[in-house]
């Protein structure tokens, strides 16, 4: 009997799957909490040249505030004070409206940054000085992050194939937790990036392990709603983040109040079950057996399973795969599962990639970063809903290659859109978020579809690791801006646009019964009959 088989007769989405939803719900919160953190952690607020020592003839100290920053610092085109650089010499005419001068000479700041902490109290930014020569140093902290998760993801996807779901749960909540209490405390540039670079390693391990665990555990009817309601974590993630983020002000306390849903993530972990594909993949067949009989029992169907024995599971099992250990090179064993490899991770790039180009720039828009934000995370509900009623009639495929074309869209149309018009910006990317968003959606569930279970974790740490290295890129793109305004947006949309056009070469999983191994890779899809007759 097909483990698809057991899982519809003892009720593949009842009370024994929503418990393992909400026991990792916790640990999911955290990942956008962490992974768009610099939106307020690294945010750069509006500063200029400390002046206060700037004197000529005892006069500079009788004037006012604002007429300091007159005489002391040049103005921008919208007459706003230039931030990084100051006079060497006061430029006293500038009070009576005279700009002639032969001594305006400029020079950078000489005496430290002042910054206007009415929003952020502190950031790494005013911390550390990060902006004006440095401010590439503080783009650096979220590409170290992100670069910590892409080693992270092919490390826990080999050792969750390897050693099981379960464990490497464990050890991913206890190094995120410990790596980001040690971040929060860091005394310099140098330690705080290193403790991010290992805070990312270890989430990758929530964000890879959780999503096939659940999956594992969905029948093929209520596949496609499992990965819809894994992924709304993320939507009330943002919004916490949000919240959060408005409420605390001070980065460090920031970093450690996002991270404590993971105390609760570690104390539930006990009633945490283990994946019976993987077991059953694996050859334990009587640890199999034990947790589907408790989802039997809890889904009240454990009469279905009277006739089912530990024995006669692993006979249904290929048992002459149970002793081979499999690793990323399986990924490209065979012609079909090679080119799957390849496609998927094009396709993993362009959606991560172009999701943090968007993400990670809120500023971008002419609004409070707080309601941008917001109005980021409150489009995701509407949209996963929507989604969930395309991907159940038209399928994976179109659904990813619609929404990565859309994406870069609406990123082509923001090219062109001043920004001045801030309400057609905002509304033309709230839409390329939504449809962003949508893509990394599907591409979590189509990837545990298109790869066997003896591979799958591995598949995701491999997907995985491309898309961080798309996302470890992402943030420094937009320092390309000092060479074309126009250049990161260009680079963001055509991006998305190319990994749209890689999606469509993939094949369609829609109602198909997940693959055991990689020989099942080279053969029909199986559809599922069940679903059949529901139709």
């Amino acid at each position: 009997m097909k483990f698809d088989s057991i899982l519809s007769e003892i009720n593949g989405f009842g009370k024994f799957q929503i418990k393992l939803v909400l026991i990792q719900l916790f640990s999911r919160i955290t990942l956008p909490c962490h992974f768009l953190l610099n939106n307020f952690m690294a945010a750069v607020p509006s500063h200029h040249c400390n002046i206060s020592a700037l004197d000529d003839g005892g006069l500079f100290g009788n004037l006012t505030l604002e007429q300091k920053l007159t005489v002391g610092i040049p103005v921008e085109n919208d007459g706003t004070p230039q931030s990084c650089v100051m006079y060497s010499k006061p430029q006293y005419q500038h009070l009576s409206g005279c700009n002639n001068s032969e001594d305006m000479h400029t020079v950078q700041c000489q005496n430290g940054l002042v910054y206007d902490n009415s929003i952020f109290k502190t950031t790494l930014a005013t911390e550390w000085d990060l902006v004006c020569s440095r401010k590439g140093m503080n783009k650096a902290t979220a590409t170290i992050f992100f670069i910590g998760v892409m080693v992270g993801a092919p490390v826990f996807g080999f050792l969750s194939d390897r050693f099981g779901r379960r464990p490497l749960l464990l050890v991913s909540y206890l190094s995120s937790m410990i790596f980001a209490i040690l971040s929060a405390f860091s005394t310099s540039y140098v330690m705080f990036v290193i403790m991010r670079f290992f805070t990312g390693m270890s989430l990758a391990g929530i964000s890879i392990i959780s999503i096939v665990l659940n999956v594992e555990w969905f029948d093929v009817k209520h596949r496609t709603f499992s990965g819809i309601i894994i992924s709304l974590d993320w939507t009330l993630g943002n919004w916490i983040l949000t919240g959060i983020a408005y409420c605390v002000n001070e980065w460090r306390m920031l970093i450690l109040a996002v991270t404590s849903p993971l105390i609760v993530s570690i104390i539930a972990w006990r009633w945490l079950p283990e994946s019976a594909r993987w077991l059953l993949a694996n050859g334990k067949a009587e640890a199999a057996h034990e947790y589907i009989m408790q989802c039997a029992e809890m889904n009240n169907r454990s009469k279905s399973m009277a006739s089912v024995t530990p024995r006669a599971l692993l006979e249904s099992a290929q048992t002459e795969t149970v002793d081979k250990n499999y690793t990323f090179v399986d990924l490209f064993k065979t012609r079909n599962i090679r080119k799957i490899s390849i496609y998927s991770g094009i396709v993993w790039y362009g959606v991560a990639f172009t999701y943090y180009g968007i993400s990670l720039n809120i500023t971008g828009f002419g609004l409070n970063p707080y309601l941008t934000q917001f109005i980021f995370a409150s489009i995701e509900m509407p949209m996963k809903i929507g989604l969930y009623f395309f991907l159940e009639i038209l399928g994976r495929k179109p659904g990813q290659v619609s929404a990565l074309l859309l994406t870069g869209l609406c990123l082509f149309i923001n090219m062109f859109v001043p920004k001045g018009q801030w309400v057609v910006r905002t509304v033309v990317g709230v839409i390329g978020k939504a449809m962003s968003e949508a893509t990394f959606t599907i591409v979590f569930l189509y990837t545990t579809e298109l790869f066997p279970t003896v591979v799958r974790q591995n598949a995701l740490g491999y997907t995985s690791f491309l898309a961080r290295l798309g996302v470890s890129i992402s943030p420094l793109i937009m320092l390309l801006e000092d060479v074309w305004y126009l250049f990161p947006a260009a680079i963001y949309s055509t991006v998305a646009v190319g990994s749209g056009l890689v999606a469509s070469l993939l094949p369609e999983t829609l109602n198909a019964q997940l693959p055991q191994y990689i020989e099942d890779i080279d053969k029909p899809r199986v559809q599922s009959t069940e679903k059949k007759e529901v139709n």
